[in-house]
Parts: structure tokens; sequence; C-alpha cells
């Protein structure tokens, strides 16, 4: 058979796909030491959209518990440090002409414990979109199945291979996760 109805190895790569987008999550929640990853997820209105703040101005990490991001453009001073605030980091920024300052406050056992909580939305929207694939993978092969391209033993050993990658990819979550987790809570 030359072409297998369901292609594990993109599967994978796409399981692989979400996984990475929860590490990218992760590397924004800030563990009480500043990391220029923690802006990521803020948008900005500028011009007319939304965008990212690391296109709108310069993010450094000058001090070990300070954040500084040099605004291109001073109009959209006011915009970035109103993204920055209503943002659910809990930082407060000290603008100073075109530089915004972040000093990162140490993390009390009540924010430690949010941003757990933001850290397992994070692997859950990983999990369901793994399953998403492994969905996709799975309709495949039936699918296959029913159009007699592939015999019921092979839709079997097909749909087998989609659910090991999936579990494979599922215990990297909860690996990923209680990292984080254990990183967080560490006093």
């Amino acid at each position: 058979m030359p072409d297998d109805p369901v292609d594990i190895a993109d599967l994978q790569r796409r399981m692989e796909g979400a996984l990475t987008s929860m590490k990218s999550d992760f590397s924004g929640l800030r563990t009480g030491h500043a990391s220029a990853n923690i802006l990521d997820p803020i948008v900005v209105d500028a011009y007319g959209q939304k965008m990212p703040i690391n296109q709108i101005g310069t993010v450094s990490v000058p001090e070990p518990r300070m954040i500084s991001v040099q605004v291109w453009d001073k109009a959209m001073v006011i915009a970035v440090e109103k993204a920055i605030r209503e943002s659910s980091l809990g930082l407060n920024p000290i603008t100073d002409g075109t530089n915004i300052r972040l000093p990162m406050p140490e993390l009390n056992e009540e924010r430690r414990k949010e941003i757990v909580k933001i850290a397992h939305q994070y692997a859950e929207q990983a999990r369901v979109a793994i399953r998403h694939v492994r969905r996709d993978g799975m309709e495949a092969a039936k699918k296959a199945e029913k159009d007699g391209d592939i015999g019921q033993d092979e839709a079997r050993v097909l749909s087998d291979q989609v659910q090991k990658s999936t579990d494979d990819a599922i215990t990297q979550v909860d690996t990923l996760l209680e990292a984080k987790e254990t990183e967080v809570m560490q006093v």
C-alpha cells in the first residue's frame, strides 16, 4: 500500500505543535524573576489593530526583578501602559517618557496559586488540541476502512498507533505541568 490513509508522522507533528504552544505559554508565567516572555500574551490596540508588545517596542530585562519596554512611537506609550495594567499579570507599570518599567513584585501564596491555575488552563488547552488531532486520525482510519482502502486489522493497527501517540503527548503535557507547578510553588 503506497499511501497510508493516516499519516502518523503528521499527527505527531501537530501534537508536538500543541506542546510547543503550551511551553511558550508556560514561559510567560512569571515565577518571581523577570523574563521578557512574560509580556508575550499581551496585545495592544495600536494603529487600528491588536499587536503584540514586542512589535511596538523593545522588551528587555535590565535587572533580575525589572522588565523594561522601550516604546518606539511616543503616541503608543499610553496604549501599552493600559494593556499591561489590564492584563492578568498583576504588574504595575511606571512610565518615564517612552520607557515603561515593570518592577516584579514578590509572589505571595495567593498569587502563586493563581499562576498554577493559569498553568492548568494552558495544559487543558493543549490536551484539547491533542485530542482534536487524535479525533482527526481516528476518523481518517474509520473512513479508509469504510471506503475499503484498508482492512479491519489495518484500521485497528492505525487506531492503536494514533492512540499511542496521543497518550505519549498527554503524558508530556502532564510532566511539563507538574514541573511548572513545582517551579511556581517553590519559595
